[in-house]
């Protein structure tokens, strides 16, 4: 079961190409830190402006750099599924140990659209699939009915990952799926509640800056320790929401960089913060007393 902390990884550039060295050390940062898996490849990981060739790299680099020390996650979905499927059976191949396959975005299929959709890759791998339901980047959402429905055909459907601040939903998934289908968390500042209502962890952006802590935060929820798990929401809720005062992942990928851990660099469309904003985020990032190597340019 993938569960607990799970970082949303960001993917480090340098020159314009993509910097293995420090994808290297931010793995082994995660490892050394207790994060629990890490995903590749995923919103956070800029993948909509990966090419082909780099998205199948970055994921089998991961999977040799981790060394089976950490659970590996690819990020395998597109909006067309003959794409969704020639990634999700290259990271089978490289040895991922599961995909996450995001609700294809942009084209708006009807729900009979996404069980096809799923339920093609899924005849393809024989991997652990999580599904991936964010509809304010994908302008649809996945039906509770739909996951249920594939997950019944497809046992190795093990769960959702829910961007989705709706509450009810998580309810609906929960009634229907049971405990043997693992919701996650898609959004820091909505974890605890999801947690509350049974979600078994968070894929998380936080978790590239303050690991130990959400997995603190995490751990304590899945413990049934709410009290403990309330007083870590609060204590890293400043952090959850100045990570997405801009568009993810610009502002986490600004902090990583503060912090001595990659490039300030991205690809357009996504491009460096407002400096009134960058001297905000560095500014919480100083009140939990985080080490940064740059701060101001």
């Amino acid at each position: 079961m993938f569960q607990g902390s799970i970082v949303a990884l960001i993917t480090p550039f340098k020159n314009g190409e993509v910097d293995y060295e420090s994808l290297a050390k931010l793995i082994e940062f995660h490892i050394n830190n207790g994060t629990d898996a890490i995903l590749v490849c995923g919103t956070t990981g800029e993948s909509p402006t990966l090419t082909f060739e780099e998205h199948e790299k970055v994921i089998e680099e991961a999977v040799k750099i981790a060394k089976g020390r950490i659970k590996i996650i690819a990020g395998t979905g597109a909006n067309a599924t003959h794409e969704a499927i020639e990634l999700s059976t290259h990271a089978q191949k490289v040895g991922a140990d599961a995909c996450l396959l995001v609700v294809p975005y942009y084209n708006k299929p009807t729900q009979e659209g996404l069980y096809r959709h799923f339920k093609a890759v899924a005849e393809e791998v024989s991997i652990p699939i999580i599904l991936y339901n964010i509809p304010s980047r994908t302008g649809v959402e996945i039906a509770p009915e739909t996951i249920y429905k594939l997950a019944k055909e497809h046992e190795h459907i093990v769960g959702s990952k829910e961007s989705t601040p709706n509450m009810d939903r998580i309810s609906e998934i929960k009634k229907l799926m049971g405990e043997n289908f693992t919701i996650l968390s898609g959004d820091d500042s909505l974890t605890l509640p999801m947690m509350a209502l049974g979600a078994k962890g968070v894929i998380s952006v936080a978790n590239n800056v303050m690991p130990k802590e959400v997995k603190m935060l995490v751990d304590f929820a899945l413990k049934g320790d709410f009290k403990k798990a309330r007083e870590m929401h609060y204590y890293l809720y400043d952090l959850f929401k100045v990570l997405f005062i801009e568009t993810n992942p610009i502002p986490v990928k600004t902090a990583c960089w503060a912090m001595g851990m990659c490039e300030k660099e991205f690809r357009l469309p996504m491009c460096e913060m407002k400096p009134e904003n960058e001297k905000k985020l560095l500014s919480v990032l100083k009140s939990y007393n985080i080490p940064l190597v740059v701060q101001h340019e």
